[in-house]
C-alpha cells in the first residue's frame, strides 16, 4: 500500500462516519502512524508504507472511530503554537483557551519581571505559554492532581522553562504566599447536571475533575476569586476563562471581591470567554 492510498482510506471511512473534521483526523494520525511531517503525506504520496506502520495506522484509525479524541490517541496536543504532552490526569487545552494567554499578554510588558499563579495547570499549557513569551515572569502552578503536575513539569522541560515553572500540588491557593502578579485560570465551569449530556469524545476521555464545576458550575470561581482578592498584591491582575453564560455572575463576584478595571473577552466565536481584573 501506498502513503496516498492510506490516507484516503482513512479519510474516506472517518467522512462516512460524520466526522466534524474527517480530513484534518486523517492527516494528524497517518502521518503519526507513519512518523512522517503532514506536508509528506502529499509529497511522498507515492512511497510504499512499511507493514507495522499499516498496522498502526489502522489501531489509530478505529480508536477514533470509536470516539477517542485525536489528542489522546497521539498523547499531545498543540496549544499556542507548541506541542503538549497529555496524560490520563490532564484535560486537552482547546483552542478557545487561547484567548485567555492573549489577554494576559497584551496586559503584561515582556521586560516585566513578576509571579504569576496559574490554578488547575493540567498540561501546563497556560503556563508554559505565558513564560515562553514573558521570560522574566516565575509561574507557581497549582494543581490537585499530582499526575497532572508531572505532566505540566515535562511539558515545561519540553518547551525550555522548567527552570521558572514552580508545581505545587494543592488545593487552590492554600497553601501560598501573598504578592503576586497575576492569577490565571481555567477552571472546571461544566454544571454537574450537564456533565452527562456532554459529548463522549469530552465526557468518557477527559477528567471529570477538570470539568464538574458543582451545581451551579461556579464553584471553582468562587473560590479562586477569594483567595486571590487576598494573594494579588495591589496592582495586581487576574484572568479567568469563563462558560459563554457566566460573564454576568462573575462580574459580580469580582466587584464583591474589591476588583476593579473588570473586562469580559470573547472569543474567536463571538462568544464571552475571559474575565480580567485588577485589585486595587
Amino acid at each position: 500500500m501506498r502513503i496516498g492510498q492510506l490516507y484516503r482510506q482513512v479519510r474516506d471511512r472517518f467522512r462516512q462516519a460524520g466526522m466534524a473534521t474527517p480530513d484534518l483526523d486523517a492527516r494528524l494520525l497517518v502521518s503519526a502512524a507513519l512518523s512522517l511531517p503532514v506536508a509528506d503525506l502529499v509529497l511522498r504520496e507515492d512511497a510504499d508504507v512499511a507493514e507495522e506502520n499499516a498496522v498502526r495506522a489502522r489501531i489509530y484509525e478505529n480508536l477514533r472511530l470509536e470516539g477517542m479524541p485525536v489528542g489522546r490517541i497521539l498523547g499531545e496536543r498543540d496549544f499556542y503554537g507548541r506541542r503538549f504532552l497529555l496524560n490520563a490526569a490532564t484535560l486537552e487545552p482547546r483552542p478557545d483557551t487561547e484567548t485567555l494567554v492573549d489577554a494576559v499578554l497584551a496586559r503584561t510588558d515582556p521586560e516585566e519581571t513578576g509571579v504569576m499563579c496559574d490554578i488547575g495547570t493540567g498540561t501546563g499549557a497556560i503556563a508554559v505559554s505565558l513564560l515562553a513569551e514573558r521570560r522574566r515572569y516565575r509561574v507557581i502552578a497549582v494543581d490537585l492532581s499530582e499526575e497532572a503536575l508531572q505532566c505540566a513539569l515535562r511539558n515545561a522541560v519540553l518547551h525550555g522553562v522548567g527552570d521558572r515553572f514552580h508545581p505545587v500540588c494543592a488545593d487552590y491557593m492554600s497553601s501560598l504566599g501573598s504578592g503576586l502578579d497575576w492569577v490565571v485560570s481555567n477552571p472546571p465551569y461544566i454544571r454537574s447536571s450537564v456533565l452527562a449530556g456532554l459529548d463522549k469524545e469530552v465526557n468518557q476521555h477527559d477528567p471529570i475533575l477538570a470539568l464538574d464545576g458543582g451545581d451551579s458550575g461556579l464553584e471553582a470561581y468562587l473560590r479562586i476569586v477569594a483567595d486571590a482578592a487576598l494573594l494579588l498584591r495591589p496592582g495586581g491582575g487576574i484572568a479567568l476563562e469563563i462558560g459563554y453564560d457566566q460573564a454576568d455572575e462573575l462580574k459580580k463576584q469580582l466587584r464583591h471581591h474589591g476588583f476593579v478595571a473588570i473586562e469580559i473577552i470573547r472569543d474567536l466565536s463571538g462568544n464571552d470567554r475571559v474575565a480580567l481584573a485588577r485589585k486595587p
